[in-house]
């Protein structure tokens, strides 16, 4: 197995955008599930948005209509549109694969007031 590469956090206000991306270093199209997960120090990392392979999708209730996952096979990619931010959005990004990858580094996003 092999990390997932994570990218694209930062520090944004209230009400601003952010887009992460997540690089798989194979393919990943026969991988049934691909997520968004997110950890802030002392707390567990928590399910954020998953989507299947036939582009099933699932959100944790606190971001629903706020942001959206997407995925493209043929770039290897997986996506996480982030809108109207909040600064209890503040933590560490991470994706995950449900088979072939193992965790990446995760990417910090930090929403001000």
């Amino acid at each position: 197995q092999v990390p997932l590469v994570e990218s694209g956090g930062g520090l944004v206000q209230a009400g601003g955008s952010l887009r992460l991306s997540c690089a798989a270093s194979g393919p990943i199209e026969r991988i049934y599930q691909m997520g968004w997960y997110r950890q802030t120090p002392g707390t567990r990392r928590n399910m954020v948005a998953t989507i299947t392979r036939d582009g099933i999708t699932n959100y944790v209730d606190a971001v629903k209509g706020r942001f959206t996952i997407s995925r493209d096979n043929a770039k290897r990619m997986v996506y996480l549109q982030m809108n109207n931010l909040k600064p209890e959005d503040s933590a560490v990004y991470y994706c995950k694969a449900s088979r072939d990858y193992t965790w990446g580094q995760g990417t910090q996003v930090t929403v001000s007031p």
